[in-house]
C-alpha cells in the first residue's frame, strides 16, 4: 500500500514526511505553476526532502509521443533517485508509454477515467495508472467502482501495473479505494492530515492524562517522572 503526497508544497511535504510512512511525491502541472517559482529547483528540493529512495512522479506536458518521450529523457537525466513520468492516457500518450517502457523508462499512466483505458497503458508498459476517482464522480460516474474494476482486470490478466488512485475530496474516497484494492493513493496534505481528525481521539488522549496527573501529580508529565 503507497501512500503518495499529491503536492509540490515544499513546507507541506517536508512536515507529512517527517510524522508519516510516506513513499513519495506526486507532481502536475498545475501543482508546480501553484508554488510560482522554476519547476527544477523545486523538483530537487523535493528530492532533497524526501530522499532518493522514495519516488517522484514529475508529468510531462507535451501531446506527441516523441516529444514527450524527449521530455521523460530530460527529467529522468536531471533529477536524481527514484523517477516516475506522469504520461496521460491520450492515444499518443499510450505510443510514448510503449516507447518509454522500451528504452526503462518507469511511467504512471495518468487522467484515468475507465478501465478499458487503465488496461492499454497497463499492457504498454505503465507502472502505475492513477484513476481521478472524485473528478469520475462529478461525471456522474462511480469513481471507487472504477477502481475496483481496474484491480480486477489487472488480477484476472495477470498484469503487474499497479493502482494509485488520485483525485479525492474527503477521507472516506480514500477508505473505499482502498478496500476496492487500490495499491495506493495520492492526495493532498490537507487530507492526509484528516485521516487523523477524530474528535474521540484528542478527547481519550487528554481523558488519560488527566486521571495520570491527578493520581501522581501536575509534575509527573511523563512516565519517567514518575520513578
Amino acid at each position: 500500500m503507497n501512500l503518495v503526497i499529491d503536492s509540490a508544497n515544499v513546507e507541506a511535504i517536508k512536515n507529512l514526511n517527517e510524522f508519516l510512512p510516506i513513499d513519495g511525491v506526486t507532481t502536475n502541472p498545475s501543482i508546480i505553476v501553484k508554488e510560482k517559482g522554476d519547476f527544477l529547483p523545486l523538483l530537487k528540493e523535493i528530492r532533497n526532502i524526501i530522499g532518493e529512495e522514495k519516488e517522484l512522479f514529475v508529468q510531462t506536458i507535451s501531446k506527441k509521443a516523441e516529444e514527450i518521450v524527449e521530455e521523460a529523457r530530460y527529467i529522468c537525466t536531471t533529477i536524481t533517485g527514484s523517477i516516475l513520468v506522469k504520461v496521460p492516457v491520450t492515444l499518443e500518450g499510450i505510443k510514448a508509454i510503449k516507447m518509454l517502457q522500451e528504452e526503462g523508462i518507469r511511467t504512471l499512466a495518468t487522467t484515468v477515467y475507465t478501465p478499458m483505458s487503465a488496461l492499454m497503458a497497463a499492457k504498454a508498459g505503465a507502472e502505475y495508472v492513477a484513476p481521478y476517482v472524485n473528478r469520475i464522480d462529478n461525471l456522474t460516474g462511480n469513481g471507487t467502482q472504477v477502481v475496483s474494476d481496474i484491480v480486477d482486470i489487472f488480477s484476472s490478466q495477470n498484469l503487474p501495473c499497479k493502482v494509485l488512485a488520485a483525485s479525492f475530496k474527503n477521507v472516506q474516497q480514500i477508505q473505499d479505494v482502498f478496500l476496492s484494492g487500490a495499491h495506493g493513493v495520492t492526495a493532498p496534505p490537507d487530507l492526509m492530515k484528516e485521516i487523523f481528525h477524530h474528535p474521540s481521539v484528542e478527547r481519550d488522549v487528554e481523558k488519560f492524562r488527566e486521571e495520570w496527573l491527578n493520581q501522581y501529580g501536575v509534575g509527573s508529565n511523563s512516565l519517567m517522572s514518575t520513578k
